[in-house]
C-alpha cells in the first residue's frame, strides 16, 4: 500500500543500536534496527488508531565506530521506592551514580558516530482505528505536517535517549538518498559503496508487529471491555507541603490489547544502500534466542 507510506530522514552525531547478546557493555549494530526506526516515528506522531510497519531503511551515512567510556547505574527505581518517598521522604534513599558513587559504574560502549538514514514505513490502522469514523488520510496528513514542521511528542533518539536525532520529511526516499549521496560523496558512485552486504541476524523489534495492530488505549468507554485499575497521580499535599498518597484508586477500562515484549529477528541485508524490512517480504524469526 504505497499510498500509506511515510518517509523521514533522520541523522545525529552519535547512535547506539544495542545488540541484545551483549549483556554488560553496549555494542551497536552497524546500522539502525527496525525497532529503533519505529521508535523515531512514534516520537514524532502516535495515536491508538494507527501503528507503524517499517518498510525499509536507507543508509545515507553509515558513520564510523566510536568507543568511549560512560557512567551507568547498577540499580533501578521500583514502585515501592516511589511510594516510600511519597509517604515519608526522609526514609527514601536516592540512587547515587557518577563520580565513584556506590550505585554507579563505568562501562565501555562501542557506538556509531555521524550517521544518517531514511526511514520508510507504512502507517496502518489498528483495530481501534478501523472502528473509528476518522479516515487514515487524516493521520497521514498529520504525520507529514508534524515532520515538516519539526514537531514531536518527545525528542527522537538514535537507539538511546542521550543520542538525540534530527529529522525531516522526505516525499521521495529514493530521490532523497541520491541527492544526499551526491552531497556527501561528490564524484563517487554511491551504488558501489554498498553494492551487497549481509549483516547477519539483527533484532527486528522487541514487540510483535501483529500484536501492535490491535492498538491500546486507556479510559475507553466501550461496553464489554475489561475493567482494570488505573493508578492516580498523587497531587495532594499536606499542610507542611509533603506529598500525600491517595488511598482511593479510580477504576477504568482499556480498549485493545496490552502487548508484552516478544523479541523477533531477521536476516539483515543491504542492497544499494537499502535494507528491506517489510515483514511481507522479509522472513521474521520470532524469539529465536529465547526458545529451547
Amino acid at each position: 500500500m504505497t499510498e500509506n507510506l511515510v518517509s523521514v530522514r533522520v541523522w545525529g552525531d552519535f547512535a547506539c543500536f544495542t545488540r541484545p547478546e551483549m549483556k554488560v557493555e553496549r555494542v551497536s549494530y552497524p546500522v539502525m534496527t527496525p525497532s529503533a526506526a519505529r521508535g523515531v516515528l512514534e516520537a514524532i506522531f502516535w495515536e491508538p488508531e494507527v501503528y507503524y510497519v517499517i518498510d525499509s531503511i536507507r543508509v545515507i551515512n553509515r558513520g564510523k565506530w566510536a568507543s568511549f567510556m560512560r557512567n551507568e547505574v547498577i540499580k533501578v527505581i521500583n514502585v515501592n521506592s516511589v511510594t516510600t518517598w511519597m509517604k515519608d521522604p526522609a526514609r527514601f534513599e536516592p540512587i547515587q551514580a557518577g563520580g565513584g558513587a556506590k550505585d554507579g559504574t563505568q562501562r565501555n560502549m562501542l557506538a556509531l558516530e555521524d550517521v544518517e538514514y531514511i526511514i520508510t514505513a507504512e502507517l496502518a490502522p489498528t483495530e481501534i482505528g478501523r472502528r473509528s469514523a476518522v479516515k487514515l488520510t487524516k493521520y497521514l496528513n498529520e504525520f507529514k505536517r508534524r515532520a515538516q514542521q519539526g514537531k514531536c511528542f518527545h525528542r527522537p533518539c538514535l537507539g538511546m535517549r542521550e543520542f538525540a536525532a534530527d529529522f525531516d520529511w522526505e516525499a521521495d526516499p529514493q530521490a532523497a538518498l541520491e541527492r544526499r549521496a551526491v552531497e556527501l560523496y561528490p564524484g563517487q558512485d554511491w551504488r558501489l559503496i554498498w553494492l551487497h552486504e549481509d549483516l547477519g541476524l539483527m533484532l527486528y523489534d522487541v514487540f510483535d508487529y501483529e500484536e501492535r495492530g490491535h492498538g491500546f488505549r486507556w479510559g475507553s468507554d466501550r461496553a464489554g471491555e475489561i475493567s482494570v485499575p488505573i493508578p492516580e497521580m498523587a497531587t495532594d499535599v499536606t499542610p507542611d507541603r509533603k506529598p500525600r498518597l491517595r488511598t482511593s484508586v479510580p477504576s477504568g477500562v482499556f480498549e485493545g490489547r496490552k502487548v508484552a515484549p516478544y523479541a523477533s529477528y531477521f536476516k539483515a541485508r543491504i542492497d544499494e544502500a537499502r535494507m528491506e524490512c517489510n515483514p511481507a517480504r522479509t522472513a521474521i524469526i520470532r524469539r529465536i534466542l529465547t526458545e529451547g
